[in-house]
This record gives C-alpha cells, structure tokens and sequence, in this order.
C-alpha cells in the first residue's frame, strides 16, 4: 500500500508539473520526487488529450469541424499554461538565427518572445489545426454518400483517438531527451535543477512501458467494439514511427547546437514530435488519395 500510494503520489506531481490542475495537499513534493514523475508523463499526456478530444466532440455537436478543433486546441493550451508552446517559441528564438551557443542560450532565457519564435508558434498551432480539420471534415467523395452523417461521426472518433495518442505518446520524447542527452544550460540556476540530471534507465523503461500500456488499452476498446483494429494498429504505428524519427532529429539538432537539451528544448521536442504523430495518424486515418 505504501508503494502504491508513492506511485500515485508521483502520477499528481506529474499532472501538478505539466498542467493546470490542482492536486491535494496531502500529496507534498520533494525535489527527488520531480525526476521519477517522469514515469507518468505520457499518463498525464493522455489525460490532457482526452480532455481536448471530448471538447472536440461536444463542440462538433454546435459548430462545424473548424470551430471545434479551434476550441479544443484552445482547451489543451490553456490546460497546460502553454507550458510546451512557450518551449517551442523559446527554441526557435534561440536557435532560428546563426547565434552561438552562449547567445542561444542567453536568448531562450529571455521571458520576451521574437520573431523566430511568434513565426515558430504561429505555424506550428495552424500546422495542427490543418491536421485536426483535414482529420474531422469528410472529403467532398463522402459528403455524397447517403451515409454521410455517419462518415462525420466516424472521422470524429478517429480525431479524438488520435488526440489522444499523440498528446501521450509525444511527451515520451523529452523523457527519452533527458536520459540520452547531458543538460546544456546552467545546472545551479535551472527552473527544475532535477530535470537538468540524467534520469535513470528505469524511469525511461516505466515510461515506456506506460505509453504502451496506453496503446494496449486504445486496442482493446477498440476490439470491443467491433472497429478496425488493424488500422488503429497502423495508425499508432505509423504515428509513433514518425515521433522517434522527431526525437532523433531533435537530439542532433540540440547536441550540434547546444551540446545537450534545455528545459525549452524539451518542450519544443514534444511538439514537434506531436505535430509529427498527427501527420501520420491523417495518413492512415484519413488519406486524400
């Protein structure tokens, strides 16, 4: 029991550091405790997708799929504190000009954004809302069929699931970021001086493990109800295919310029590695051809 109420104290330090939600007092915190939440940032991930997948779905009962997207995208951000929208916006600042090491860093500590960075935001949220939209809207071939509300209906599902997936299993990136890279910047005066630490093999293993056990239970829903299992099976495979080639574009991209990662650059990696995912997922889901 003592074991267990550790690992559920962990799960609410994680959803405490990546999110809005409040947590208990009685959960306290130590800054060891910071490092193995790592375990359970896929878990929280999953939860910040599912909340933005059933806004999805209840605004997709009053407005058409533009609109409902824009909310949901709007719901995530603000659930989270735009806490890995402010990474990615850091990042580009940083290292979108020719700047040196030093200065990028020097650059990503400043609270105001650039133009790297607002143009760095500005596509990376129309990237996703394109995706989402292409992923909920029935193409004009199935807007003919006489089963066209139920095409709606499916795509939607589709949409959530994917949601879902991609929120999870992208914030296993910067997991696997910190364990593989040394921490760039200036460990006495980081924000989280236990995320500037290696993490051990373990927390990545559990990590890992979690985000499969997520796609295991993605499954058997799935095979519940009577949908296409093998095409859920391609779409998280081809989704999750997509984000380890991101973390590996990620990892050189922070080693060649800053010798290692950042707190920002963790949070630009999730991003990058979500917008990814949802890529792929549309190309299997949803396909124009």
């Amino acid at each position: 029991m003592k074991a267990l109420l550790h690992e559920i104290r962990l799960s609410l330090i994680a959803l405490q550091f990546l999110t809005r939600v409040p947590v208990p007092a009685w959960v306290g915190f130590q800054p060891a405790w910071l490092q193995e939440c790592l375990r359970y940032f896929p878990l929280v991930g999953a939860v910040v997708g599912l909340g933005g997948a059933l806004v999805l779905a209840a605004a997709a009962w009053w407005w058409p799929p533009t609109v409902a997207v824009v909310m949901s995208m709007a719901f995530t951000i603000w659930l989270t504190g735009a806490f890995h929208e402010d990474g990615w916006a850091d990042t580009c600042d940083g290292l979108g000009g020719a700047a040196s090491r030093e200065r990028a860093l020097a650059i990503m500590k400043d609270s105001r954004i650039g133009t790297y960075g607002a143009l760095g935001l500005i596509l990376m949220l129309g990237l996703k809302a394109a995706v989402l939209i292409s992923l909920a809207t029935p193409l004009f071939s199935e807007l003919d069929s006489a089963e066209s509300s139920h095409v709606r209906q499916v795509l939607l599902a589709w949409t959530m699931m994917g949601l879902v997936w991609c929120h999870a299993a992208s914030r296993l990136v910067p997991v696997w970021l910190i364990r593989l890279l040394p921490y760039a910047g200036d460990k006495d005066h980081a924000k989280a001086k236990p995320l500037a630490m290696r993490v051990s093999w373990i927390e990545v293993l559990i990590a890992t493990a979690v985000t499969s056990l997520i796609a295991l239970v993605m499954l058997m829903c799935f095979g519940q109800t009577g949908w296409p299992v093998d095409t859920l099976m391609s779409a998280l495979l081809s989704a999750s295919s997509a984000m380890v080639i991101g973390a590996v574009v990620c990892g050189r991209w922070f080693w060649r310029r800053l010798g290692g990662f950042t707190g920002d650059t963790l949070g630009a990696s999730q991003q990058i590695a979500e917008v990814l995912g949802l890529l792929a997922w549309l190309m299997v889901v949803h396909p124009v051809g």
